[in-house]
């Protein structure tokens, strides 16, 4: 018996699908966690056709095991027909947008070529990689991954820049996307020197017929000081850019923000203030990588940080804005909304930045690590999951979570979650056992490669089922506390 989610990691999701398009669509809805588009298309294949994409795969190993993936595809709960499935259309910023999925202002849209593409796969629009009149020259290499027992890209160090087009290039390439997909949504990324720099960069945008203009407020690897980041960490800045372009432009001006702030709280005030009609956020948190493969003529820098590693942190930082006391008792009737970045790879992760209030989501390490593609899963997996919930306008998702999020003097502390053990799944490896005496509270017995919990000594911590490399390890029932 395999660990399904361990086998199909192992696909090298290729290019030209040499196992077969229905097999390799079938995994790669898998890898992103939409598994009810897996289950109807390994419904499809029959056993003839399993058997000639095992012998197909070019895996540098062994083939992946898609036949003992297909008899462990995890199967809905409920029967769903495509037709059937709801509208993902959201309003943002008084945009119209056909579903909440953008690319994020980087290198995965720096020219026309590559945003049509990814417009016609399906993306809802772009947040053009940020445009500048500096003269931009980027250094080799300039990427760094941060890698776990074989997973790649837990975490992407960046040291990219800004546009190296000429502005004017930039801003007839967004005029040519406007006209040729009038329905997509098209927002100009910019970042000036000056006031007046800041100015005519955002008239240029609105000029150039783009929806909305983003303030790069928070790079993190600028080689001038006062740019990028450094203006995302003075509030009195953010306020001052925000405002002047707010005067100038008819269009939605959003702030893009740093995650190198304390709080997030009184910048996002300061855009409420100035008027901005909604905030990016976050940006690449600053970070240090060792790996001499990444150092540029043998020196390391100081840049940004991005990939899965860094979702919790973006997620609190959304939630200090969505429940900002500060902005909720300034004006209710006002509201900013945001969009929400950092680690968003499967439709889950983008439900959990709408959840907590986001109501548009941007992506883009993860299209560097996987291409545009990854949209139709990003798509079919928040469709199938509202279908499931009867939930028809994605907008009743919005901030549903904010109820839920509370302060840790808030939280039960009465009662707790047993972990509980499934023999049938267990393995009898003792990596619970292990991780609860050297990091835990020594409540579990290994003998005879059997792995017992001991519920006099058990807190409920659940260190075990993290550690648990089969997912034999789940929940017991809440129960009271025993009283010692």
């Amino acid at each position: 018996m395999i660990h399904i989610n361990e086998e199909v990691a192992r696909c090298l999701l290729c290019a030209d699908a040499p196992c077969g398009e229905k097999a390799a669509r079938a995994l790669r809805a898998l890898r992103f966690e939409n598994n009810w588009t897996a289950a109807e298309l390994f419904a499809q294949l029959n056993d003839a056709e399993i058997e000639a994409a095992e012998k197909a795969c070019i895996h540098y190993d062994k083939p992946i095991r898609i036949a003992e993936i297909k008899a462990q595809v995890p199967q809905p709960q409920s029967k769903v027909a495509a037709k059937e499935l709801p509208s993902l259309e959201l309003n943002f910023c008084d945009m119209v947008c056909e579903n909440p999925f953008f690319l994020a202002s980087s290198a995965i849209c720096t020219n026309y070529e590559m945003v049509a593409r990814a417009l016609e796969a399906g993306w809802a629009g772009v947040f053009y990689k940020t445009i500048s009149k500096q003269d931009i020259r980027e250094v080799s290499p300039r990427f760094d991954a941060l890698q776990k027992e074989g997973t790649p890209f837990v975490g992407f160090r960046n040291m990219e820049q800004l546009s190296e087009n000429p502005y004017t290039v930039d801003f007839d390439i967004l005029h040519r996307l406007k006209v040729n997909y009038p329905t997509k949504r098209i927002v100009a990324s910019i970042m000036g020197q000056s006031e007046e720099e800041w100015i005519e960069l955002a008239k240029m945008a609105e000029d150039a017929g783009c929806d909305a203009v983003e303030l790069n407020f928070s790079c993190p690897q600028m080689k001038l000081s006062g740019l990028g980041s450094d203006i995302g960490q003075n509030n009195e800045l953010i306020l001052c850019y925000t405002s002047c372009i707010r005067e100038v432009v008819n269009i939605p001006v959003i702030p893009k923000m740093t995650p190198n702030v304390a709080s997030m709280r009184l910048p996002a005030l300061a855009c409420y203030y100035a008027g901005a009609h909604g905030i990016s956020a976050i940006n690449t948190i600053k970070s240090i990588t060792m790996n001499p493969n990444a150092e540029v003529s043998d020196k390391k820098t100081v840049s940004g940080y991005s990939g899965k590693a860094v979702k919790p942190i973006a997620l609190r930082m959304i939630y200090e804005m969505t429940a900002n006391p500060l902005i909720r008792k300034a004006g209710i009737e006002k509201h900013m909304d945001i969009s929400g970045i950092g680690g968003i790879e499967t439709w889950r992760d983008a439900l959990e930045f709408i959840q907590l209030g986001c109501r548009n989501v941007q992506v883009c390490t993860a299209v560097m690590q996987y291409g545009y593609r990854i949209i139709d899963d990003l798509i079919l997996g928040l469709k199938y999951y509202m279908a499931e919930r009867g939930i028809v306008e994605l907008k009743k998702l919005v901030g549903e979570e904010l109820k839920n999020i509370v302060l840790p003097s808030e939280l039960d502390r009465e009662t707790m979650v047993f972990p509980k053990i499934d023999r049938d799944k267990c393995i009898g490896c003792g990596r619970c056992y292990i991780s609860c005496a050297d990091g835990g509270h020594q409540a579990i017995t290994f003998e005879d490669r059997k792995p017992h919990i001991v519920g006099t000594k058990c807190v409920g911590c659940h260190l075990c089922r993290l550690v648990c490399p089969t997912g034999a390890i789940g929940q017991a029932k809440r129960m009271p506390k025993v009283k010692k």
